[in-house]
């Protein structure tokens, strides 16, 4: 069934439900345990003109143009740009990654656990939105503990055998930065939030720095991928922004 927004067929997208994490601080002596919401961006569609740099073992990209455009939990379509050319298209929903490569002519399909074994790290949707909006990755849970890690609330969530740490500001309860460690291997993503500004009444980060840091299955040698993103512009709309995403017949599809 092909997605309203999209020219791309794919299986439907489940339904997310929007994260709004309660956390507990510890109780005292006396003291009441006391709530707090973290304060997330709620949205039904995004826009965003960025740059992107974007260092691998394979592959190095400094200052690129992107087009970023996001329906909340469902679909992320980029358009990367060099010298005014778009180069690169890609369309992102929670089943896959297809990337077209218009310089030459051909197109590439991941899947999360392909993309995840590639990388010895597990990935997927949430965590590639969160990278973009500075929401949580994981969805809503019971009341969870905190505790006070210097100038942050940290909030600890796990997944299988994913490790998720949240360190959260104390005053404006924006997601600051996020450790995400995969067990047992210790592979870490780290996302860090910078350059706050009011958008739409929420708090939004204008720079998003992730590191990855891991280990190869392949050789056993120890890698690091790095991604910045530096919003110029961001919108969130109500109406839909399109999505148009069409693979020409006569590209071939990279193994």
């Amino acid at each position: 069934m092909p997605y309203p927004d999209s020219t791309l067929a794919t299986r439907p997208v489940p339904s997310v439900p929007t994260d709004t994490v309660t956390i507990v601080r510890p109780a005292r002596p006396g003291i009441e345990e006391a709530r707090a919401n973290v304060a997330e961006i709620d949205f039904r569609y995004l826009t965003a003109k960025s740059k992107i740099s974007f260092k691998s073992p394979n592959q190095d990209i400094d200052n690129a143009s992107v087009n970023i455009r996001v329906r909340k939990d469902s679909l992320i379509w980029l358009s990367v740009s060099k010298l005014g050319i778009e180069a690169v298209r890609g369309l992102i929903t929670h089943d896959s990654i297809t990337i077209i490569d218009k310089i030459h002519r051909e197109y590439t399909v991941y899947d999360f656990p392909t993309l995840s074994k590639q990388f010895n790290f597990q990935m997927n949707f949430q965590l590639l939105q969160a990278l973009i909006v500075g929401n949580l990755p994981l969805p809503k849970r019971p009341a969870q503990k905190i505790k006070n890690e210097r100038d942050y609330l940290l909030l600890r969530q796990s997944e299988g055998k994913v490790l998720v740490e949240n360190y959260i500001g104390e005053q404006d309860r924006k997601l600051k930065k996020l450790m995400v460690t995969e067990q047992p291997t210790k592979n870490t993503l780290r996302l860090d939030y910078e350059d706050f500004t009011s958008l739409n009444n929420f708090l939004f980060p204008y720079t998003s720095l992730v590191t990855l840091d891991y280990q190869s299955k392949t050789d056993g040698q120890f890698y690091q991928t790095l991604l910045r993103i530096k919003h110029n512009k961001v919108e969130l709309v109500e109406k839909s922004p399109g999505f148009p995403f069409t693979i020409p017949a006569n590209y071939q599809r990279r193994p």
